[in-house]
């Protein structure tokens, strides 16, 4: 029963590429959710820019919640929040400003 235990422990050890993959895709996606959110809120608060404002919060806001829903770490879920609370404002201010018209 020892060596079983032992056994599983090196093949867990034997692939430590697995769980540094799913990190990085949840870093990538955290660092594209902040950026675009912050874009988002920059954009939308100038009134001439509204219409790059909130597209730019049409595709931040449901990144930043995807980028949530499978982030491992504290920190993906730290800039997930911020990005997707600056992508909700940033769409606010850019719908108060007109929105999607031209």
């Amino acid at each position: 029963m020892p060596q079983e235990a032992a056994g599983s422990r090196q093949g867990v050890a034997a692939r430590p590429d697995a769980q540094t993959e799913s990190h990085a895709t949840g870093n990538v996606l955290a660092a594209a959710s902040i950026t675009i959110g912050i874009a988002a809120l920059i954009l939308g608060w100038i009134p001439s820019t509204h219409l790059p404002g909130a597209i730019a919060a049409v595709i931040g806001l449901p990144l930043a919640l995807y980028s949530q829903m499978i982030s491992g770490t504290i920190n993906q879920r730290w800039l997930n929040v911020i990005g997707m609370v600056a992508a909700f404002l940033g769409g606010a201010f850019a719908l108060s400003h007109g929105g999607f018209s031209v």
